[in-house]
């Protein structure tokens, strides 16, 4: 049931449509004046205020502006005579929904009425919407959760280097938190105020990533329909994060290092500049000092990004850090999922501390979220986390069967191993070895299990091995001894 205001200095009228409306199932309050009006509003909620504009001790139109500057929440219709609608529609432009024109009809009251109730209730829906989502996703965590050393220092040097305008280069594994880091250099600024702006270099293509940087006018290609604002535009006076910067071509090299140097963009098929004021942090997994002598990421816009260089440990490297940001992610989950877990058992926690995490944090979190969603009890047990132990006891068992081998160790495991073999075997007295030999040996062995998995089919070998029947035929044709392989 909606609950409605009318605000009118006549008695007759006022008695009359509350009669009309509490006929038609509305709840009604009335007041004689603006003055005893804004006291019921901020005594209680209305949906919808029906009020005159001229009244004695506060009109129609001075209400308005005490319920916009009070932020009351509910929609404003007003009641005026013909001879003054240009003071209606100034209401209007102060907020109010509509205005009925007095001597009115009962219908044109139901259908405004009906109207503007609706827009009220989509704005409440709305509203309650975006608490929901508030409360649901929170805001961006801009902090760390972290009890050790290794953190400790990130997080100085965060703090150090953050209201400097140089430009950061974060280096680490995946999943370690290279964006929080740039979310918390950003929250740390002098530019907190502005766009906090990321993109992934390497989730866009070639083609459209020159666009997405820059910007672009309408008409410069095909499916420019009209103008777009680049990501630099869009981050003026804040930040721009480059997630997995080495992802990007040379060509885009070059026109970045443009604009980390000259400070304007020119949005594709554009001749003009426009100046720009962003804070650059950058981010990537690669070792991007070897991209460098690869020849694949310019020197020059390596210096020009790396001004400060900040690492990211692995989260195995500081293992004091996973209870912290195990209970810091089921609190999390505990109120997305509406559940109330007290927290792990000590096995759990052990487990978790003796996970090797090649995915870092983002790992850990995937597995509370699995746990959450999957547990029964009052606390996470290790009932549905991953378990450390088995796949440990069957790389140490000895003899190895190949079959075992082939079922625990991936290929990139097997090849680890092997090194570390070799890496003892050097440890013993005048131990040497024949590399060339060895390689070609293991080469071989390869080629031999390709061959034995795809039944002797030399096409569907090369295609296991990830190389072309050519490459295939080449290695196999100089493994048995010919001198003059086919090319």
């Amino acid at each position: 049931m909606a609950k409605l205001l009318i605000v009118d200095d006549d008695l007759s009228l006022r008695e009359f449509l509350t009669l009309f409306l509490r006929r038609e199932g509305y709840e009604v309050e009335v007041a004689a004046n603006g003055q005893r009006a804004l006291e019921l509003l901020t005594e209680q909620p209305f949906d919808l205020v029906l009020t005159d504009l001229r009244m004695p001790r506060m009109g129609g139109l001075e209400l308005l502006d005490a319920i916009r500057e009070r932020a009351i929440q509910t929609q404003v219709v007003v009641m005026t005579a013909y001879s003054t609608t240009d003071t209606a529609l100034e209401a209007m432009r102060k907020g109010a929904y509509d205005y009925i024109v007095k001597p009115f009809q009962l219908a044109e009251v139901k259908v405004i009425l009906s109207k503007c109730l609706e827009k009220s209730a989509l704005v409440r829906e709305n509203q309650a919407l975006k608490k929901t989502l508030a409360q649901t996703n929170g805001p961006r965590r801009t902090q760390f959760i972290y009890h050790s050393k290794a953190m400790e220092e990130v997080v100085r040097l965060i703090k150090r280097v953050a209201r400097t305008p140089s430009s950061v280069l974060v280096l680490g594994e995946s999943g370690t938190g290279k964006e929080l880091v740039a979310r918390m250099l950003h929250a740390e600024s002098g530019r907190a105020q502005k766009a906090f702006v990321a993109i992934n270099c390497g989730a866009i293509p070639e083609q459209l990533m020159e666009s997405e940087l820059f910007g672009h006018v309408k008409g410069s290609f095909t499916g420019a329909t009209k103008d777009k604002k680049g990501l630099f535009e869009a981050a003026h006076g804040g930040t721009l994060f480059l997630d997995e910067i080495g992802e990007l071509t040379l060509g885009l090299q070059v026109k970045l290092l443009r604009v980390l140097q000259e400070r304007v963009v020119t949005p594709v098929g554009d001749t003009r500049e426009i100046a720009v004021d962003v804070r650059v942090v950058a981010a990537t997994h690669q070792d991007l000092r070897q991209r460098v002598q690869d020849g694949l990421f310019r020197a020059d816009l390596y210096f020009r990004l790396n001004v400060i260089e900040l690492r990211m440990p692995p989260l195995r490297e500081r293992r004091e850090d996973i209870e912290p940001l195990a209970m810091h992610f089921l609190a999390g989950f505990n109120q997305r999922m509406g559940c109330a877990f007290k927290g792990f058992e000590p096995d759990a926690l052990a487990v978790l501390e003796s996970l090797p995490y090649p995915g870092n944090v983002r790992e850990l979190e995937n597995i509370i979220e699995r746990a959450v969603a999957l547990e029964t009890a009052e606390s996470i047990t290790t009932a549905h986390l991953p378990d450390p132990g088995a796949r440990e006891l069957l790389r140490q068992t000895q003899p190895m069967r190949p079959v075992e081998t082939a079922l625990v160790l991936s290929p990139a495991e097997a090849v680890q191993r092997a090194i570390a073999a070799i890496d003892g075997w050097f440890s013993k007295p005048n131990a040497t070895i024949e590399m060339e030999a060895l390689v070609e040996r293991f080469e071989r062995g390869i080629l031999d299990s390709a061959l034995r998995h795809s039944g002797g089919n030399k096409t569907e070998a090369a295609r296991l091995l990830g190389m072309t029947f050519r490459s295939m035929r080449y290695k196999l044709a100089k493994s048995d001894g010919d001198s003059n392989p086919p090319g």
